[in-house]
């Protein structure tokens, strides 16, 4: 029988060989696969398909964009006209339109269903809505609690969070949470005929900039929208 040290070695043998085999199928593979860190996807294909995780996050972006658009239109999605209606104020007195509510409300959904499919098919840890503060300057990250992101958004209308990140979904390669090996965000376009892209900030630090650029100067992966009409997709700045 193997003594711990050898088992061991054994298994790290094992990874290393999956990994190096998967290289080749990484290159012809979805943007999300190809992102994958080879010794993660190789024991995530040890029980599951590559391409089973994008298959079900797309399916999650589906699920909430039909859910969230039930509640308001039954069988229809929103006019172009309808989702620039204004439906409410937010609590520092900024207009809402029903874009940004529903929006909202279809994250929720989708969060819910991706978290599921996460726990069952990614083999390492992962962050879903984890907030962290990113100095460019000094190339420094940190997290923010949950109570501390509570504390700042009773305190105020969130000026103290200016500065700080919030992707949707961080998929980590190791138990580093402050590195990611793929960050993921949700997008949901109103009208749905609308192309998925990502946010620019305007003003503040990180102004002139997209969401995309600041997630992989922070984290360090690549980061990919998921939408319910393009699925799981490079989306440039």
């Amino acid at each position: 029988m193997d003594s711990e040290p050898a088992g061991k070695a054994r298994h790290a043998a094992y990874v290393a060989e999956q990994a190096s085999a998967q290289a080749a199928t990484q290159a012809m593979a979805s943007p999300l696969v190809r992102a994958i860190p080879p010794a993660v996807l190789a024991m995530m294909q040890q029980e599951h398909d590559a391409d089973e995780l994008e298959q079900q996050l797309a399916a999650c972006a589906v699920q909430a964009e039909q859910l969230g658009n039930a509640r308001y239109f039954k069988d229809r999605p929103p006019t172009r006209q309808e989702c620039a209606e204004v439906v409410e104020q937010d609590r520092c007195g900024k207009p809402v339109t029903r874009a940004m509510q529903l929006g909202k409300q279809k994250h929720v959904l989708a969060l819910q269903c991706a978290e599921a499919v996460l726990k069952e098919l990614w083999p390492a840890p992962f962050s879903i809505e984890q907030r962290y503060r990113y100095y460019p300057n000094a190339r420094f990250l940190e997290t923010i609690s949950r109570a501390k992101e509570a504390q700042l958004i009773t305190e105020g209308c969130t000026e103290e969070l200016r500065g700080t990140i919030k992707p949707d979904i961080v998929l980590h390669g190791d138990r580093d949470l402050l590195r990611s090996a793929l960050t993921l965000d949700f997008k949901f376009p109103c009208p749905g005929t609308n192309e998925p892209t990502w946010t620019r900030y305007g003003t503040g630090t990180y102004a002139g900039m997209s969401q995309r650029t600041v997630y992989e100067e922070a984290l360090g992966g690549k980061a990919l929208l998921i939408s319910p009409r393009t699925g799981v997709k490079e989306v440039k700045p």
